[in-house]
């Protein structure tokens, strides 16, 4: 298992994921789930990646194999939207499942794999895409403001109470880390090094990015400055009914 988060906000985007990969107690090994695609100063890509590996490292494979072929169905740096980038996604996903999917069913392996997709091609928007397993995808709008993939359901209390689209970018990342610590506190399958990316809107490449191991200094604060002020707010809060037991 695994877990991704990407966040939409009016000062850009925060983009982070875990590295774990698990198939089985003895057998846990570290894999990058994190991916740019760049023309600095004419668009920017980036993936991360959920699901059975062989199948998401072959999507990013064949989107490298597809770059500058310059057929707009196919290529990242051809396309003219960022709907178009989207469908180029899920039409890999679907190549990849064509070929290895069939396979990977008859020796009951799980075959699922999805993607956050971010990016911005000049003169256009900022924009945030999830792309289902079967290909299809959504976009972040409105008051959809992120979207995770993997193990979600222990990082997505925090998310709510916070990211707002006016949320700053620094704030955005911090509660994207504070939802990683309370996934891997929850669920072994979600571990460091975890892959932190912000990126400007309009900036057109890579902004700050770090990996972070489980001893970074930062995410040792993280860890132990939320779990303290979640025990102190649980005995701050007061239980107004008059029992007592």
């Amino acid at each position: 298992m695994t877990y991704c988060v990407g966040i939409l906000l009016d000062e850009g985007v925060v983009l982070a994921s875990d590295s774990r990969t698990n198939a089985g107690i003895d057998r846990v090994s570290t894999f990058r789930k994190m991916f740019v695609f760049e023309k600095p100063g004419e668009r920017f890509f980036c993936l991360v990646t959920a699901g059975n590996l062989s199948l998401t490292q072959g999507v990013i494979s064949l989107l490298g194999e597809w770059l500058n072929n310059e057929n707009p169905e196919q290529d990242l740096f051809a396309v003219g939207s960022m709907f178009g980038a989207a469908r180029i996604v899920g039409n890999a996903l679907r190549e990849i499942h064509k070929t290895d999917g069939g396979y990977l069913q008859q020796h009951e392996v799980d075959f699922s794999a999805s993607f956050i997709l971010a990016g911005q091609i000049k003169d256009g928007q900022l924009r945030l895409y999830l792309v289902y397993d079967a290909g299809n995808f959504i976009e972040a709008m409105g008051v959809t403001t992120y979207f995770q993939i993997g193990e979600v359901k222990y990082g997505k209390p925090i998310l709510d109470r916070v990211i707002q689209r006016d949320t700053s970018l620094s704030d955005a990342s911090k509660c994207a880390l504070i939802s990683f610590d309370s996934t891997m506190r929850s669920n072994v399958s979600v571990g460091p090094p975890l892959d932190l990316l912000i990126y400007r809107r309009n900036a057109l490449k890579t902004g700050f990015t770090v990996r972070l191991e489980d001893h970074d200094p930062y995410l040792k604060a993280i860890r132990d400055g939320w779990g303290a002020a979640i025990l102190k707010a649980f005995h701050d809060v007061s239980a107004g009914s008059g029992w007592t037991f």
